[in-house]
């Protein structure tokens, strides 16, 4: 296969079983016709899409085991400490002699490819990094004929309200109108000059996450009176997202084209059962006593699922259900306690202050880190040092931490009793059952590979792959913990991602299920590059 042009369009947060549907209804024929002359193979991320680092796997080339990262949530065993961690790798591209060009692709960090032009940051879902842009002055120039991105909706879940709904829906199709004539004019005409061209849509994936509900069915909030907008909503992001490919497989002419997502999408299965219900469940099984507080109208029917104002957001609302968090040991609490009691000029001094520490780290080489304080979970952390297990704050999976000692700063668990411990944590949990299925809460629990003294910080001890949407646990012992609102509706549940490879000497047709991390050097080999031995998969283009 000799060189050619490679166009790459990231379908983040695509669901292929919803988008073919709409194909077939005419919704997309951009993609229909792409779909129609390409070769489509279903991709399996298995559990690496549970890392949420789907697109730090595409911009790495390397699966979690030989990134050896397995979350973007990182655990300080020193100091109890948690954050979640933006891109840590060099992109796989800047070992190559190829001239390539990146718009909003996530976790792409300009600092460590020099080479590499573009602009990361803009509007992307969970960039992974900061706004930036190479050459530095295109930056300057893209917000002037672009703006700042559009939409202040990306993360937020409007269920509760039919029109913050619409609003969402609408923001989101908007943005993905400038997204589609941004991404046009910096492959036509602003930076022509490329061998390959990557760019990423998040606006779906934030719709996905949002208006989930609004299409299926079988979804406890499908019959919500928000349930018609979000379904309406989600079709005209998708359509927004289609005109988006149609415009730049129409600009690059006769280059190769893979438009992909690394996995599928589905009903949330996680956001309360890992953020407050398994925290909580934790704490209970170490005190006996109960730190999370919810209302009794919610108790009274936990096989009902507690509702929010229309005017309620999910996480002020969490905050009221939840205690102070318990202070640190540390010396930051005591001096934000300190700053709180200064006069207002002081203040905007310290705030200016902590502003060039941010911006001065972000020079840096090192990872941009964001604060996790927003989680419920993360109010158990004063308490971790004393308690035998407890949850790490998570966007997935639950994610539990053995208190080990020799590991831990304050471990309390003896390596010699670590499997011992383990097994008590999984019986809980294996236990715990859910008010409205009657069925059990936890579909499997997962052990690393990796010796427990050794676990790195992106790791945990026990997975907890959680099953179907639930709002409580109860347990025979401890109680019930929660009912709590539904916080996302959509998730990371589909089986499948997929990839539609077009190029003159690839024939089309469906190629069945390869491996998500194929992808890169299928791009490899369409740009006519040798295979870079340090990345995971292989083509797709080859026989699996």
């Amino acid at each position: 296969m000799g060189r050619r042009r490679v166009l790459a369009i990231g379908l983040d947060g695509l669901d292929v079983s919803l988008a073919e549907s709409l194909m077939a209804a005419g919704e997309m024929p951009a993609l229909a016709d792409v779909r129609h002359r390409a070769a489509r193979f279903l991709l399996d991320h298995g559990s690496s899409t549970r890392t949420g680092l789907a697109w730090e796997h595409v911009a790495s080339g390397l699966s979690p085991d030989a990134a050896q990262r397995w979350a973007a949530v990182e655990f300080d065993p020193a100091t109890y400490g948690v954050w979640q961690e933006g891109a840590r790798f060099t992109p796989w591209w800047a070992d190559l002699d190829s001239q390539v060009v990146v718009f909003d692709a996530p976790y792409v960090d300009l600092r460590r490819s020099p080479g590499t032009k573009g602009i990361v940051g803009w509007g992307a879902h969970d960039p992974g990094t900061v706004t930036a842009a190479r050459p530095r002055a295109l930056l300057k120039e893209f917000l002037q004929r672009f703006d700042p991105y559009p939409s202040e909706w990306t993360y937020e879940t409007p269920w509760p309200s039919a029109s913050r709904t619409r609003q969402m829906a609408a923001a989101l199709s908007h943005a993905l109108e400038v997204r589609a004539h941004a991404a046009q004019w910096l492959a036509l005409d602003r930076l022509p000059e490329w061998d390959f061209f990557l760019a990423v849509a998040g606006e779906l994936h934030g719709a996905m996450e949002g208006l989930w509900h609004g299409v299926d069915r079988n979804h406890p909030l499908h019959e919500h009176p928000s349930g018609v907008e979000a379904a309406r909503g989600l079709i005209d992001v998708h359509r927004g997202l289609d005109r988006m490919v149609g415009k730049l497989v129409r600009t690059v002419g006769d280059a190769a084209v893979v438009a992909f997502t690394l996995g599928g999408m589905g009903p949330n299965h996680s956001d309360p059962q890992s953020m407050v219900l398994l925290p909580e469940l934790l704490y209970r099984h170490a005190f006996g006593r109960s730190l999370l507080s919810v209302p009794s109208e919610w108790t009274a029917a936990p096989a009902q699922l507690p509702a929010l104002t229309p005017h309620d957001g999910w996480g002020a609302a969490a905050m009221t259900w939840m205690p102070t968090p318990a202070q640190d040991e540390e010396a930051p609490g005591k001096l934000r306690a300190w700053a709180r009691k200064l006069p207002v000029p002081l203040k905007a001094v310290l705030k200016a202050g902590r502003a060039a520490v941010t911006a001065w780290r972000a020079s840096g080489v090192g990872p941009v880190r964001s604060s996790l304080d927003w989680q419920p979970a993360a109010r158990y952390r004063g308490h971790w040092p004393h308690m035998p297990a407890f949850a790490l704050p998570s966007f997935y999976d639950g994610r539990i931490r053995i208190n080990l000692r020799g590991r831990e700063r304050n471990g309390v668990v003896d390596p010699s009793r670590y499997d011992e411990t383990c097994a008590a944590i999984e019986a809980l949990l294996r236990e715990s059952r859910n008010p409205l299925t009657g069925e059990a809460a936890v579909d499997r629990i997962e052990r690393p590979a990796t010796e427990p003294l050794a676990l790195n910080g992106s790791d945990c001890d026990l997975v907890v792959v959680w099953r179907g949407v639930a709002t409580a646990l109860e347990h025979p012992r401890l109680g019930l913990i929660g009912p709590v609102p539904l916080r996302r509706t959509g998730g990371h549940t589909g089986p499948h991602g997929v990839a539609y490879v077009v190029a003159p000497d690839v024939s089309p047709g469906d190629r069945g299920v390869r491996s998500s991390f194929d992808v890169v050097p299928t791009i490899i080999e369409l740009l006519g590059k040798p295979g870079l031995a340090r990345l995971t998969g292989k083509s797709l283009l080859n026989n699996p």
